[in-house]
């Protein structure tokens, strides 16, 4: 809001009687944000939509400790945004070109997947990152399961991490979880050919309003994240390709079927 209105960060300060770095700090999550101190940026900024604003209170009254802190200190914090990050979001959608994504992973599968890494992992690390990874998929168990939509290439399916044996379990699971009401697997096959993004994993995570929408994206030094406006049109327009390009649920829970016989 603050640059949209071309206010600067002494200006904002002012308004609410403190410094710049602790406006700084209140801006980027560091330190707390209170209901009337939103109210009195939103009105100087000019900014009209209600519905906008009272978003963004009610993120800044969220004051309970998330289960992903029990790792913090034994994980690294990207790890823990994208688990804080799936549980307040509205939606999620994923698109993953080389594996199974995280939220749908078996034990055994997603063990091999971390034992891929380099640097190597210790044994310890690898555990850790497992037991992080189960515990992130009870957003599906709790009262307000988190709807999903994940779009996963053939090639993912495809690729043996961990053996045939460990890959077979791990594609009679994602059917299985295909079952659920809160959860769409769509499989985009490899007769498509060529598609925006490829090579890319994406996670879109769906705010209270667009304007709080969130892209996570894989990288090798671990997960990037972003919210400008411009990225976020870029990755809607990617998943919008997807959707048009994908399977029915149907149809791919039918594919994920004739894969795993094929093994």
């Amino acid at each position: 809001m603050r640059l949209a209105a071309g206010a600067t960060t002494e200006y904002a300060a002012g308004l609410l009687g403190i410094d710049r770095t602790r406006l700084s700090n209140m801006e980027s999550g560091i330190r707390p944000f209170s209901p009337e101190r939103i109210r009195t940026l939103a009105c100087n900024y000019a900014c009209v939509e209600k519905s906008y604003v009272d978003a963004l209170i009610d993120m800044a009254g969220r004051r309970e400790r998330g289960w992903w802190e029990r790792h913090r200190g034994t994980l690294p914090s990207g790890l823990l945004d994208i688990a804080e990050l799936e549980w307040h979001a509205v939606r999620v959608q994923t698109a993953q070109v080389m594996h199974v994504p995280g939220l749908l992973q078996t034990e055994e599968y997603a063990r091999a997947v971390f034992a891929a890494v380099l640097p190597p992992l210790s044994r310890l690390e690898i555990e850790l990152r497992v037991a992080h990874r189960m515990e992130r998929q009870q957003v599906f168990e709790r009262s307000n399961p988190l709807p999903y939509v994940a779009y996963v290439h053939e090639a993912a399916l495809r690729m043996p991490y961990g053996g045939t044996e460990a890959t077979r379990q791990q594609l009679e699971h994602l059917a299985a979880q295909s079952e659920r009401e809160s959860i769409d697997v769509r499989v985009i096959p490899t007769s498509k050919g060529g598609f925006p993004g490829a090579g890319h994993a994406l996670l879109y995570a769906d705010g209270a309003m667009p304007q709080l929408d969130t892209v996570q994206l894989d990288s090798a030094h671990g997960p990037e994240f972003t919210h400008a406006e411009a990225q976020l049109t870029k990755y809607r327009a990617h998943l919008d390709w997807m959707d048009a390009a994908a399977l029915s649920p149907e149809a791919s829970r039918d594919a994920i079927h004739n894969i795993t016989r094929e093994m």
